[in-house]
C-alpha cells in the first residue's frame, strides 16, 4: 500500500479509466505504463538526432571549426565522435579526428577520373594545377610556421623552394597564389589577411599572418611517400573492399550506376542492393531508391548537395532546360528499349541549346555575355550536366564525337498533363473546373 499510494502521488491521473481516489481494499495499485520510457524514448530520438545532423554536417564540410561557420555543429560533433568515429570506419572507410577546437573527417578518393576539384570560396572559380601546387607548397611550410608570421617571410620560403626561376611574377602566377591564399583563410589557417593580401599577396605590403599549425596539419589526408606518382597516389586512396567503395561512391556521388563499377562493386551491390546502401541511408538520414540501372540516394532535406539543378544562375537555367529538352528528343518510343547511355550527337546539343537561348534568353534575364557568347554557354551548362552525372562524354575515338546522356537524366523530363480534355459530345457539359489552359513555356530554372 505504501507502494500504491507513492505510485499515485507520482502519477495522478489514472491510465486505465478509473476514478481517481485512494487505494481501496480489493484495488490492485495502477502502474504508470512505461512511465520512465517516455523520456528515455525522448532522450533517445534527441540523440539520434543529433547523431544524424553531424554526421550530415561532416559529410558536407569535412573540416569544422569552434569558431568556424559552422561551430553551431561542433558541440554535436564532440560530443558523438566516438560513435561517428566508428561509423565512419565501418560504413565508409573514413577517419574522423576530433580536437578540442576542430574536427575533420578524412576522407578517400574515389578513384581516377572522380574527383572533385577545389573552387575559390568566394567566385567559385575552380582550381587549376597551379593552384593545387601554390596551396601544398603553402601548406608544407605552415605546418612548422611559427605562430605569428610576416606575409613577405612566407613568400620567400615559398620562393626559396619552389622547383624553377626566382619569385612569382607572371599575373596567372599571382593569381594561383592568391586563390591558394584564400582557401587557406577561409579553412582558418591564415588569419589577419587584408583584403590586399587576398587581391594579390606579393603585391599585399608588410603584414603578420596568424598561422593555425593544428589545422594546417589536419587538412592532408595522409602521406604520400608510398606512393610512386600522383595517378598511383589517387589509386591507393581510393583501395577498399568492394561494400565500403559502393557506399563511398553513394556518399559522395548520390546515383551510382552498376555499369561504372567494376565487377567485384557489381556483384557486392546485385547481392547486397536492399541492406547495403540502407544502412548508409539510415546513417546519413536519406532515402535509397533502388533501380535496374543502380541505386540512389536522395536527400529530402536538400543539405548534402554541392550542386543545385534547378539553380538561379544562367548556366544553371540553361543546363535544366538543355536536359529536359535532350531526354524528350532522345527518349525511346514505345516497345524499344534504351541503354544506361544514350548517344547524342554534338548537333543536336548545340541546335537545342540555341533555341532555349533564343527563347528564355532576354525574357528571363540571362547574362550577356553568355547570349554573345554561346560558346561559353555550352561550356558550363555542359560542364554542370556533367558535374551532375547527367551526361558524360563519349569514349576517344566515336565517330561523330559527341556525349552519352545518362539514366538519371530521365528524372528532370517534363512531366505528363494528366488533366483530362473537357468532354465534347452531344451530353457533354464543359467543366470550368478541368478547362486546360493554353500552353505556356516553364520559367527558366524552374522543374516542369
Amino acid at each position: 500500500l505504501r507502494r500504491a499510494r507513492r505510485d499515485a502521488a507520482a502519477l495522478p491521473v489514472v491510465l486505465s479509466g478509473a476514478k481517481p481516489g485512494k487505494p481501496g481494499r480489493h484495488r490492485k495499485p495502477e502502474r504508470s505504463r512505461g512511465a520512465g520510457a517516455v523520456p528515455q524514448d525522448r532522450s533517445a530520438a534527441t540523440t539520434a538526432a543529433e547523431r544524424r545532423i553531424a554526421a550530415r554536417l561532416l559529410l558536407a564540410h569535412p573540416l569544422v571549426t569552434a569558431s568556424g561557420p559552422h561551430a553551431d555543429g561542433f558541440p554535436l560533433i564532440r560530443r558523438h565522435r566516438d560513435w561517428l568515429a566508428e561509423r565512419f570506419d565501418t560504413l565508409l572507410g573514413y577517419r574522423l579526428a576530433v580536437g578540442p577546437w576542430h574536427a575533420r573527417l578524412h576522407k578517400a578518393g574515389l578513384g581516377p577520373g572522380a574527383t572533385r576539384r577545389l573552387e575559390h570560396p568566394a567566385t567559385g572559380a575552380p582550381f587549376t594545377p597551379g593552384c593545387y601546387a601554390q596551396l601544398a607548397l603553402a601548406l608544407a611550410l605552415l605546418v612548422d610556421a611559427p605562430e605569428r608570421l610576416p606575409l613577405d617571410g612566407l613568400l620567400a620560403a615559398m620562393d626559396a623552394v619552389r622547383p624553377g626561376p626566382g619569385p612569382v611574377a607572371r599575373p596567372a602566377d599571382r593569381a594561383e597564389l592568391a586563390m591558394a591564399f584564400a582557401v587557406l583563410a577561409d579553412w582558418q589557417v591564415l588569419t589577419d589577411l587584408p583584403a590586399a593580401a587576398l587581391a594579390d599577396p606579393a603585391a599585399a605590403g608588410p603584414t603578420v599572418l596568424t598561422v593555425d599549425r593544428e589545422l594546417a596539419r589536419a587538412v592532408p589526408v595522409g602521406p604520400p611517400a608510398l606512393a610512386d606518382d600522383a595517378t598511383d597516389l589517387i589509386r591507393r586512396a581510393a583501395e577498399a573492399e568492394p561494400g565500403t567503395a559502393v557506399r563511398r561512391r553513394l556518399a559522395e556521388t548520390p546515383a551510382v550506376l552498376a555499369a561504372d563499377l567494376p565487377e567485384d562493386q557489381r556483384a557486392w551491390l546485385r547481392d547486397h542492393g536492399r541492406t547495403g546502401p540502407a544502412a548508409l541511408a539510415d546513417f546519413l538520414g536519406l532515402e535509397a531508391e533502388q533501380r535496374a540501372e543502380g541505386v540512389a540516394l536522395l536527400d529530402p532535406a536538400e543539405e548534402l548537395t554541392d550542386l543545385a539543378l534547378p539553380g538561379a544562375d544562367t548556366a544553371a537555367q540553361a543546363a535544366l532546360l538543355l536536359v529536359e529538352r535532350l531526354v524528350e528528343e532522345v527518349r525511346p518510343l514505345p516497345g524499344e528499349t534504351a541503354g544506361t547511355d544514350v548517344p547524342v550527337p554534338d548537333a543536336l546539343i548545340d541546335g537545342v541549346l540555341g533555341d532555349i537561348a533564343d527563347e528564355y534568353g532576354l525574357p528571363a534575364g540571362w547574362r550577356r555575355d553568355y547570349l554573345a557568347d554561346r560558346t561559353a554557354l555550352r561550356r558550363d551548362a555542359l560542364d554542370l550536366l556533367h558535374r551532375m552525372g547527367l551526361i558524360t562524354p563519349a569514349p576517344r575515338g566515336t565517330r561523330p564525337p559527341g556525349w552519352l546522356l545518362r539514366a538519371p537524366a530521365a528524372r528532370y523530363a517534363p512531366a505528363p498533363d494528366l488533366l483530362p480534355a473537357p468532354g465534347t459530345g452531344r451530353h457533354s457539359r464543359p467543366d470550368p473546373d478541368l478547362t486546360i489552359p493554353a500552353p505556356t513555356a516553364p520559367r527558366a530554372g524552374q522543374p516542369v
